[in-house]
């Protein structure tokens, strides 16, 4: 069995030396690193390059604000964002940043290790009851779209341009663009991105 390494960057060492201990009983995992900061984190990530970095949202530096950087330093390491707030915007934030999960710290030991198991394995895990929320305040799809419109959210959720897409489907830029604005106004979102993430999350 191939283990799983880990990283935890929380700014409270009592939570963190806990999690740290609790992972560490769990056969198939490795906890590689601590720290309890931004800074902390994307150095850490850079240097041990851990299969799952446990990251709170709250701490020095910002945790949403870390993501980004250790994504570019070490791409195959997942986030899994730990927080004490069950508030939706932050859960978004890191989501569109390139998190891979995000977990309340009221969250058990087994729960957890089913977390890290879920992120490292390449799926996105969320608590369920920030699922419910997020489920029910963004990514609730008001109209149904249609079949073409659904070909042209895949492909735009898998990172193709307009341009591509067109091509990809043998149709014009323009006509891509048009299917765009109706996907935006249907998914009630403001920009690609958030488009292709409710529509993700909504699937």
């Amino acid at each position: 069995m191939t283990a799983i390494t880990i990283a935890i960057v929380d700014d409270h060492p009592l939570f963190r030396e806990g999690v740290s201990r609790s992972l560490s009983e769990i056969e198939d995992f490795v906890v590689v690193d601590e720290g309890a900061s931004a800074d902390d984190a994307t150095m850490l990530v850079a240097a041990q390059r851990p299969d799952v970095v446990l990251l709170d949202v709250s701490m020095p530096g910002g945790g949403i604000e870390a993501i980004s950087e250790i994504v570019v330093r070490s791409s195959q390491t997942k986030v899994l964002m730990l927080t004490a707030s069950e508030e939706v915007d932050p859960l978004v934030a890191a989501l569109r940043r390139g998190a891979a999960g995000y977990v309340v710290k009221g969250i058990g030991s087994r729960g957890l290790a089913e977390a890290i198991r879920t992120v490292a394995g390449g799926s996105r895990y969320i608590s369920p009851t920030m699922r419910a929320k997020v489920e029910k305040s963004l990514f609730d799809r008001p109209a149904s779209l249609t079949a073409r419109e659904t070909e042209v959210i895949e492909l735009v959720a898998e990172g193709l341009s307009n341009k591509h897409i067109g091509r990809q489907l043998n149709l014009q830029e323009k006509t891509i663009k048009h299917h765009m604005t109706e996907i935006l106004s249907k998914l009630g979102a403001s920009n690609r991105t958030e488009a292709a993430i409710r529509w993700r999350q909504g699937s």
